[in-house]
């Protein structure tokens, strides 16, 4: 009885005396202006901020009518606040010269900030295959670190991790499988990832290529710099397999790259020096039948002579 005793906590003489409008107020997440220097961004955020259009109209709406949501943010044990949403807020609330931003403080772990985080910026308007496959990746792990937490069997973890890619992209609108071909392009050198970022390599044969070992991709970096050529799909896909099978080196390397491809060539005549074998009058439409009609002639006499 006495240690029972011990455990019996009383209700302070102030709680009972509150109203059901204080205890509901309570409750309530408050909206709190926060310095901006006291705002720190989410460790590894997936997502840019950019000097775009888009950062354009959100300074513009700050300036004019202050930040309208507030941004979310959590307690750092070192000080000051971790950003969860709101990165793009706060810039813009530089640009403009504010000191401080509306803010609401929660208690989250750092799967629970992971995920707020991401569900946040996905609803961006355009994204880069970086963004999307960072924030992928991050939210699945948390998700499945989640599952791990409430089950008690190794079978049960297993179904739940095949649960999170399900739920993970229903909730984004892609397929299971493009969420994790998303995901693969994390496994690129940075190089890579930013060439895919800018389109100068596709999506599928970027895929493909993060297969290969770390080195191997910036082997295969060197070389498409200097034969000043990209991997299709179908030689991603030959690298790839050579890789798999331990036999990709640089030789292997420079043979696909620099394998003829006749549907690829490109010939690039100047128009100053074309025009001096062409009518003034002639349109670009013009030359070009008649180039290819003197091509056709010249292969017609070469097949003759052979």
């Amino acid at each position: 009885m006495k240690s029972s005793a011990k455990n019996i906590q009383l209700t302070s003489f102030d709680d009972i005396f509150k109203t059901t409008d204080e205890i509901k107020d309570e409750s309530k997440e408050k909206v709190q202006d926060i310095p901006l220097n006291e705002l720190h961004p989410f460790k590894n955020h997936p997502f840019h901020v950019y000097d775009d259009e888009d950062m354009q109209k959100i300074t513009d709406s700050i300036r004019e009518y202050g930040v309208l949501v507030p941004a979310i943010v959590r307690p750092r044990s070192e000080g000051g606040y971790e950003l969860i949403s709101g990165h793009r807020r706060k810039h813009g609330s530089e640009l403009v010269g504010k000191e401080t931003m509306p803010v609401i403080i929660r208690e989250l772990d750092d799967d629970e900030a992971t995920i707020i985080m991401v569900d946040s910026n996905l609803q961006r308007e355009t994204l880069l295959p970086s963004e999307k496959a960072f924030a992928y990746k991050m939210k699945l792990e948390a998700m499945k670190r989640q599952g791990k937490r409430n089950d008690l069997t190794s079978s049960q973890v297993g179904t739940k991790s095949e649960r999170s890619d399900d739920l993970l992209a229903s909730q984004v609108g892609e397929s299971r499988n493009q969420v994790q071909r998303y995901i693969r392009l994390t496994e690129l050198v940075p190089k890579f990832m930013s060439m895919v970022d800018s389109k100068k390599i596709s999506f599928n044969p970027a895929v493909e290529l993060s297969y290969l070992k770390k080195e191997e991709q910036s082997i295969l970096l060197d070389i498409i710099e200097m034969e000043d050529s990209i991997p299709s799909l179908s030689q991603a896909q030959r690298l790839k397999k050579y890789s798999q099978d331990g036999k990709l080196d640089e030789n292997v390397m420079d043979a696909i790259m620099t394998e003829a491809k006749a549907e690829n060539i490109k010939v690039t005549l100047p128009g100053k020096k074309l025009r001096r074998y062409f009518p003034a009058e002639y349109t670009q439409e013009q030359i070009e039948i008649t180039i290819f009609k003197l091509l056709e002639d010249y292969k017609n006499i070469n097949s003759w002579r052979g």
